[in-house]
């Protein structure tokens, strides 16, 4: 199997790590940083879900697409952030020597609305999601350490009922070492995780605390049951679906699983923030607002958390 890593933040070296360690061919395109720290010292895992490294001789690593000699990919699955869909879009739109008629394309990235974009570029055939829900962080341009771990990633299509194309890529991430599966119910899966993000990342950014925090004290819990309560009404406004029925039978697994797994972990968001970055606030309780204007829900607690988010990193920047 041949896989083009596109974006190599933290989710992409976890998920290279694991083709890599399934003896796949491996191509990475990051930033020069990352590209020289490969090239120099090679990919090295860490974690909760055990070590590996592969030598920098075991795959290729690349700046730009142009630097690529003519290969057909099996899978390119985009790791970049949810901001970069459109110019990750454009760019790879202007390889065709990339694709052949069996490629796909797999979105490993947070929010909702990345898989609408690639759509401006590409036939949704070749579009897939996946939903991951495994925290990676990156303490050097080429390292990688699996944090937490709360779930199976999950692989599927918001277009195409056809999922068997994508099996070998499951096989090939579960058998490096991060539990993967193929599912028909990805919509549902994302918008599980949209929940669980919107509830967590922005508010435990606001408040620089790890997600059991928030889950300790009863003013957090009254915003974030106010941000899931409002997720619902979207979801069921825009003709979406979850896999609970209310935000009560959410909640109930939220504070009694889903916290708990990852207790520990502080939100993307916060770290983006940290580091000056930009956040992907706008593909979570941004992508929110976007469809509450659209279908006439009134959304306050998720305009409040993302109002705020936004302030922080207009005063970063």
């Amino acid at each position: 199997m041949r896989a083009l890593i596109y974006g190599c933040g933290a989710v992409g070296l976890g998920i290279a790590s694991c083709l890599l360690k399934s003896e796949d061919q491996v191509d990475i395109i990051a930033r020069e940083n990352t590209v020289s720290a490969l090239r120099q010292h090679g990919l090295v895992r860490t974690g909760i879900l055990g070590d590996y490294s592969a030598g920098p001789t075991t795959f290729g690593s690349y700046t730009s697409l142009s630097e690529i000699k003519i290969k057909i990919y099996d899978y390119i699955l985009v790791c970049t952030k949810s901001f970069d869909s459109f110019e990750a879009a454009k760019d790879l739109a202007q390889y065709d020597s990339l694709f052949g008629e069996k490629t796909k394309i797999v979105l490993f990235q947070n929010g909702w609305g990345n898989a609408e974009i690639f759509l401006h570029f590409f036939d949704k055939e070749k579009i897939y999601n996946a939903r991951v829900i495994t925290g990676f962080s990156k303490p050097k341009n080429n390292e990688v350490t699996i944090t937490v771990h709360a779930d199976s990633i999950h692989i599927g299509s918001l277009f195409n009922e056809d999922l068997e194309c994508i099996t070998k890529l499951c096989e090939s991430v579960d058998e490096g070492g991060i539990p993967c599966e193929v599912t028909g119910n990805i919509e549902k899966d994302i918008w599980a995780k949209m929940l669980y993000n919107c509830a967590l990342n922005p508010l435990g950014a606001i408040l620089d605390v790890p997600y059991g925090r928030l889950a300790e004290h009863e003013p957090s819990r009254i915003i974030m049951k106010g941000i899931v309560e409002e997720v619902f009404k979207v979801i069921k406004a825009a003709g979406h679906q979850t896999h609970w029925q209310s935000p009560k039978d959410f909640l109930e697994v939220f504070y009694k699983q889903l916290v708990p797994d990852t207790a520990k972990h502080k939100s993307s968001t916060l770290q983006d923030i940290l580091a000056k970055k930009k956040t992907e606030i706008d593909a979570l309780n941004g992508a929110v607002i976007k469809l509450a204007e659209k279908h006439k829900v009134h959304v306050p607690y998720n305009s409040a958390v993302y109002n705020i988010v936004k302030f922080i990193e207009a005063k970063n920047s």
